[in-house]
């Protein structure tokens, strides 16, 4: 089973639990980096609602760098983040256990490019969650063109018999050079996750994972989908 996603800063528990679902997981960052996504921003709950936590980033022209190319704009914001994540969560019953761990690479650490602050992250938080699937970057292979095309020939690449894909690729994924590949292809089913106990008023199921860790520790796995992840997919 292969996905193949482009980075978050410090995604959402869905995007672990397509990680979790994979024998590979591809970060797509070759692709065009999109502004006001998700690419360098996340939201956190905090007692006056939800708030974003946003990398600032250098941007070319009208956005037509990749993300692997998008450079953070100095290093200021990684302490105000860290703040603010301390603010809101000191709280939590597992914020001393999770921030010993996540501390240092908000402190401890400088990034210059985007791609390279996600993938850090995104490593130390999987651990967290029990998740042990290897990751790489997609130019670690052979790139070709065309948008399904490429998504099939990576699977190839990475020997692959199935493809898992989030649900709004539906609108683009020509499922036909699947089938012709011999690649069967998958659509992972983000609806029905449990509410976990979460501070600051009504629940919020789209926010960072950060929120999961704080407020449940070693027992985040629980309000995810795996290990029953591979039963929870739709052709």
């Amino acid at each position: 089973m292969i996905a193949i996603v482009q980075s978050c800063y410090i995604p959402w528990k869905g995007f672990f639990d397509l990680i979790a679902c994979a024998d590979e997981f591809i970060l797509y960052d070759d692709m065009q980096y999109t502004r006001r996504d998700w690419r360098n921003r996340n939201l956190i709950k905090t007692a006056q609602g939800l708030s974003w936590l946003t990398v600032p980033v250098r941007v070319k022209g009208k956005y037509f760098q990749s993300i692997r190319d998008t450079e953070i704009d100095g290093h200021d914001w990684q302490e105000k983040h860290w703040k603010t994540i301390c603010q809101n969560y000191r709280r939590a019953p597992y914020f001393s256990e999770i921030s010993k761990i996540l501390e240092p690479l908000y402190l401890g650490r400088r990034y210059d490019l985007l791609s390279d602050l996600n993938r850090t992250l995104i490593e130390a938080i999987c651990p967290l969650l029990g998740i042990f699937t290897p990751i790489k970057w997609s130019w670690d292979y052979h790139l070709v063109d065309g948008k399904t095309e490429r998504l099939v020939d990576l699977c190839l690449q990475a020997g692959g018999t199935d493809y898992t894909s989030g649900p709004a690729a539906r609108e683009y994924i020509d499922k036909s050079l699947f089938d012709q590949a011999g690649v069967d292809l998958h659509y992972f089913d983000y609806s029905n996750y449990p509410k976990y106990p979460q501070l600051w008023g009504e629940f919020e199921h789209g926010v960072t994972v950060l929120d999961l860790l704080f407020n449940c520790g070693s027992g985040a796995a629980e309000y995810m989908k795996f290990p029953s992840s591979r039963i929870s997919i739709n052709s």
